[in-house]
């Protein structure tokens, strides 16, 4: 019997696909920083490189294996006894055996761990890790007392606990002016005092009436204070950071104006709602013409080529 020229083990070919899944994790891993559609990039390079390797690899078990027919001698004359010779079948040597090579058993073996022990390590430190951040991040509204507290035309320094089970952590200042009536709408001028460039709070440039100040009685959820001043702009001092009475840069390192307050009127009573970006502010007061944004971290531009480094930002 010729030897079978099909049963020589053959060795894997050299494959690119771990690389292409590997360059997949890694966008995966680099797009939930920059962006979510980076990250269905990711993926996707991921699942198709991942898939094609295993295919590349367990292709050779359904390779067919081609047996050249036994040849015998004829035999003539009466047929022997069922007795007379050997087995029935033929004995083959273990070379002629067809078995599950070993190394691609460990090769699919180790595969599949590792993928199940990667998924079962991974997953929950990427959930715990990013899910807080997505998670319980509304803005609660902050009564700030009656509309008689803001008087026409003046600033005043309002204080309050955004989230009060929070604490000190989540205390705020703002900077609110009445504007007076806007067709016949209350208007008011609602000033973060958050620098727009790293964050420090920033302090009006004028007088501030301490004497005056006035504690609202909110139902002591929040704990308001009010105090008046006269700003004729608003500093930093952390960095020079300058801005005029509407929020606007005037000079310094910010990159865009100071963020606002949405706000409503309840029951007579001036209520804080979400906050919001700026890039800048045309006109004043009452007029004024306000580019506002979603809410935007310190530092981190709103509008023009620069604002194309920020495609996402985080829950604030």
């Amino acid at each position: 019997m010729e030897p079978n020229s099909h049963d020589e083990p053959h060795a894997p070919a050299t494959s690119l696909w771990p690389i292409g899944f590997a360059i997949g994790l890694v966008g995966i891993l680099v797009g939930l920083i920059v962006s979510w559609p980076a990250v269905a990039v990711g993926a996707a390079i991921a699942v198709f490189c991942g898939f094609m390797w295993v295919r590349e690899s367990s292709g050779g078990y359904q390779d067919v294996v081609v047996h050249e027919p036994e040849r015998r001698p004829a035999r003539r004359g009466p047929a022997p006894p069922a007795t007379d010779g050997g087995p029935a079948m033929p004995v083959m040597d273990d070379e002629e055996v067809q078995r599950y090579p070993r190394s691609r058993f460990l090769e699919a073996s180790t595969l599949g761990l590792g993928v199940l022990i990667g998924g079962i390590v991974t997953v929950p430190a990427l959930g715990f890790m990013v899910a807080p951040a997505f998670i319980d991040q509304d803005e609660q509204d902050v009564d700030l007392g009656p509309l008689e507290n803001f008087p026409e035309g003046q600033f005043v320094i309002a204080t309050f606990f955004r989230d009060p089970s929070a604490g000190e952590v989540s205390r705020r200042t703002a900077y609110i002016r009445n504007n007076g009536p806007l067709k016949g709408v209350p208007s008011f001028t609602i000033i973060s005092n958050r620098c727009a460039h790293l964050g420090c709070p920033v302090q009006p440039g004028g007088p501030i009436d301490d004497e005056a100040k006035k504690t609202v009685n909110s139902g002591g959820a929040h704990g308001v204070t009010i105090i008046p001043t006269q700003p004729a702009n608003f500093s930093c001092p952390c960095h020079g950071g300058s801005y005029d009475t509407e929020g606007n840069r005037i000079a310094g390192p910010p990159v865009r104006a100071l963020d606002r307050y949405d706000f409503a009127v309840r029951n007579g009573n001036l209520v804080l709602l979400d906050t919001y970006s700026v890039s800048h502010v045309e006109e004043k007061g009452a007029n004024a013409m306000i580019h506002r944004y979603k809410v935007a971290g310190p530092g981190e531009h709103v509008d023009g080529p620069e604002s194309l480094l920020y495609p996402i930002q985080a829950p604030h």
